[in-house]
């Protein structure tokens, strides 16, 4: 039988909650006092909600510190993707709820910026950048990546699937998924590429001209300050191309050791 979200969606409320909630690291259930069982926080406030459609292929599920917060503590997005009948991870957000909060999401009027695709927030981008963080992140995360990792894969195990794919929204997001035995299946020559052209003499490395707060010679030694070129335009500048987010997949059990940043240094 074909597998289907909307399928799992529709299942008992106790058991879909049960197998949806194997999505979040327990270490955050322990590290801010949430009741596995109850769900609810020391302040008597219920923190994880989700959205699972009846009739539709995705699911959401979500944490947050308190009720009110604008920012969840973690939020996971799922759906079905094409490709080998793999799950897709449609978005994953990990927020430390008590780090300073930077709005490179609203723009001067207020309005979302769409993370960079709309407009942008310079002064909050710089802010930001220049506190460790990397494009269109609010906040410093949990460092629960791997441990997510592993919540991903067995999630996946019991339902029949072997294959997950994810996007690398963004340069560093990219190098992180490779970290944690994701490859391509599209975008890795572009990765290959930028990689190249970040060395002496290659244009992306000569676009790092100190004409923007963005561009300050030495970023190409680190995955961040690469990922703040190319989000500043240095690829459109460079090789007329803006940035694609690269397709990446990764298969149960199987690390694909794609490393396209040697000797990286976050």
């Amino acid at each position: 039988m074909t597998f289907s979200i909307a399928r799992l969606n529709r299942l008992p409320k106790e058991e879909r909650n049960r197998t949806y909630l194997q999505l979040i690291p327990p270490s955050l259930f322990e590290r801010f006092q949430i009741d596995l069982k109850t769900l609810i926080n020391p302040f008597g406030e219920r923190v994880v909600a989700g959205i699972f459609p009846l009739d539709d292929n995705f699911a959401c599920i979500e944490v947050k510190y308190r009720a009110e917060d604008k920012d969840c503590i973690f939020s996971c997005q799922i759906s079905l993707h094409s490709f080998m009948e793999s799950l897709h991870l449609d978005f994953l957000i990990i927020n430390d709820p008590f780090s300073e909060r930077f709005n490179v999401d609203i723009d001067e009027f207020g309005k979302e910026t769409l993370l960079g695709a709309r407009s942008r927030n310079i002064p909050e981008e710089m802010k930001a950048m220049e506190a460790g963080l990397a494009p269109g992140m609010v906040r410093k995360g949990l460092r629960l990546m791997r441990e997510f990792s592993n919540c991903l894969e067995g999630f996946m195990v019991p339902l029949g699937l072997k294959n997950i794919t994810t996007e690398g929204f963004y340069y560093h997001n990219a190098i992180l998924w490779e970290k944690y035995g994701f490859t391509y299946f599209k975008g890795g020559r572009m990765m290959e590429k930028i990689h190249k052209e970040f060395q002496p003499g290659g244009y992306l490395y000569e676009r790092l001209d100190e004409s923007t707060p963005f561009r300050k010679k030495g970023m190409e030694q680190t995955v961040r300050g690469r990922s703040w070129a190319i989000y500043d335009g240095t690829l459109v500048d460079a090789f007329d191309e803006e940035w694609e987010s690269p397709m990446m997949y990764k298969t149960i059990g199987k690390d694909f050791h794609i490393n396209t940043f040697p000797g990286q240094i976050y």
